[in-house]
């Protein structure tokens, strides 16, 4: 028969709690109680179990993962598996686990994310955000659990938020096609309604200000960061009379489908077209040609994410949003004169 930790009270003498305490290393034990206990435990080769180890210090060591939105990217998205997959890791190393929140029922009514998380006392939540983000991702923010969100804006009293500085990113890709003579410039954008999406758009449009580039309305499309609609929205380009002597795609899955529709229109990249990419995916090192990019450190945003979190979660509620700056990485879709 298993053990249950009010076995190893009664056998010790002693209560639950003080069972609980001295399994988490908690002070104010005697040191006679503490062997005692510890003889059982070794005697009776009790496993404690999660209960048991959570009893007394009210922490699960449980973080929540959220894929937020009702169009989101989960784990499948090659850019935010390489956040949370540096995010686990760092966690994993502070003595976390990590608990997949899926939302699969929210949009039947049924989804409740803030008992969810009070239900398995969650010591803190890591939410992604995706578009069409639920009202209630914010009342967990809202609330006394910890948040970090990834390209999403919280700002409830224990949540913070990280993700890359996108202003900067249209800039980068615009001040390098100025310097290697690029005046003609198309642009694939994101969803106008998504937050990072807006942030890249407008970046981008302030970069061509800043150089004094004209804007061609019919060289500009959006697309949802995914390959199919930079396909599609490179096509359309290609139909136009006049065109762009390159093209900065906002994300580098848009880019790839972007260079698909090149090569099918019987163009080289980038003796015809420039294309550059964002985000520095594995996929872009194995593109014909390798794609140039805007490289958001992945590693960076994950550890800092996790570090963030724990911090919230030891009770320091002073920390501000980070913005990580992004670097450009030259492949052969681009040309450097």
């Amino acid at each position: 028969m298993d053990l249950t930790i009010r076995d190893i009270a009664k056998m010790a003498g002693v209560s639950p709690a003080t069972v609980s305490k001295i399994i988490n290393n908690y002070g104010g034990i005697s040191e006679a109680t503490r062997d005692k206990v510890y003889k059982i435990i070794k005697d009776t080769k009790y496993q404690p179990t999660f209960s048991a180890k959570s009893l007394a210090t009210k922490k699960s060591n449980l973080i929540g993962l959220i894929y937020a939105g009702k169009i989101n990217v989960d784990f499948k998205h090659p850019f935010f598996n390489e956040v949370v997959n540096t995010f686990k890791k760092t966690v994993g190393a502070q003595g976390y686990d990590l608990l997949l929140f899926s939302n699969e029922k929210f949009y039947q009514g049924e989804s409740q994310y803030l008992e969810r998380c009070k239900h398995f006392h969650v010591d803190g939540c890591l939410i992604i955000a995706g578009d069409e983000i639920e009202e209630e991702i914010l009342e967990i923010a809202e609330s006394d659990i910890p948040c970090i969100g990834i390209d999403l804006k919280l700002d409830g009293p224990k949540s913070s938020y990280i993700m890359t500085d996108n202003a900067k990113i249209g800039l980068k890709v615009v001040e390098f096609f100025y310097l290697n003579q690029i005046r003609k410039i198309a642009y694939i954008g994101g969803k106008q309604d998504s937050l990072v999406a807006g942030i890249r758009n407008q970046g981008f449009v302030d970069a061509m200000e800043q150089f004094g580039l004209s804007i061609k309305d019919e060289w500009i499309k959006f697309g949802d960061f995914f390959e199919e609609s930079g396909y599609t929205a490179m096509k359309e380009i290609l139909q136009e009379k006049e065109l762009p002597q390159a093209v900065f795609a906002a994300s580098d899955m848009m880019a790839l489908g972007a260079l698909k529709a090149i090569k099918e229109k019987g163009m080289s990249v980038p003796e015809d077209i420039q294309l550059i990419g964002c985000d520095d995916i594995e996929a872009c090192r194995y593109s014909d040609p390798p794609l140039t990019t805007v490289k958001q450190d992945k590693q960076k945003l994950g550890k800092l994410a996790a570090n963030m979190l724990n911090d919230l979660i030891q009770g320091n509620n002073n920390i501000h949003p980070v913005k990580v700056d992004p670097e450009l990485v030259i492949r052969s879709s681009s040309i450097e004169s």
